[in-house]
């Protein structure tokens, strides 16, 4: 099957409408990501096939639950899940943050290549960014647990703003480990063509 035709279908199976320029600007930044990982090695993924469905379609199967944003991606990576979204809404402002050097500068080279001007990108740690606003959506994907998360970008987190945590198998004992002042506002089974094992995306909210 062609990448053109997984992602296509994958696409169809998680009830997602994207232009065909779109599914094509999608594939560009994973032929990016390809070459530039064979020098800094960005991740452990290197087959195109397996980085469709792993990569793409993971990041996409939250894409219904982002709302308006803006949105902050954390540890950002190669751009995952931050640069898919950006591409699939070219609406939605997106930062990357990322405390790789290297990582960082493949993220602005993407943003570049692929002319978008919705997405910024932030090299540091994130307990150090302080930008002017905050985000209505913090992302994380393979980030540490979730009380880490919490803690390193409350002070990020606008009003009315929820974190959105991807994780695989179900969290329970990081989910108990919750600080007080915030609550699991909702879970999300998530079916994503092509990745075996469990996938969740909880929904994490300020408390009151």
């Amino acid at each position: 099957m062609s990448l053109e035709l997984q992602l296509g279908s994958g696409l169809q199976a998680l009830g997602l409408d994207l232009p065909i320029a779109a599914q094509a600007k999608l594939l560009d930044y994973l032929a990016l990501l390809g070459k530039w990982n064979r020098i800094f090695r960005l991740t452990a993924v290197d087959d195109p096939l397996r980085a469709v469905s792993l990569h793409l379609l993971d990041s996409l199967a939250i894409l219904p639950f982002v709302g308006r944003g803006p949105l902050l991606d954390v540890g950002s990576g190669a751009g995952l899940p931050g640069i898919p979204l950006a591409i699939a809404r070219p609406d939605l402002r997106v930062v990357v943050l990322d405390s790789n050097s290297k990582k960082a500068a493949f993220l602005r080279q993407v943003v570049i290549e692929q002319s978008l001007p919705n997405v910024g990108v932030h090299c540091g740690r994130v307990e150090a960014y302080h930008p002017a606003d905050g985000f209505a959506v913090i992302v994380a994907r393979a980030f540490s647990e979730l009380g880490a998360l919490v803690q390193c970008s409350r002070h990020l987190l606008g009003n009315d703003g929820c974190w959105l945590a991807l994780k695989g198998a179900w969290p329970g004992d990081e989910v108990a480990r919750l600080p007080g002042d915030v609550q699991l506002a909702g879970v999300h089974r998530l079916d994503v063509p092509g990745v075996d094992g469990q996938r969740h995306l909880l929904v994490i909210s300020r408390t009151g």
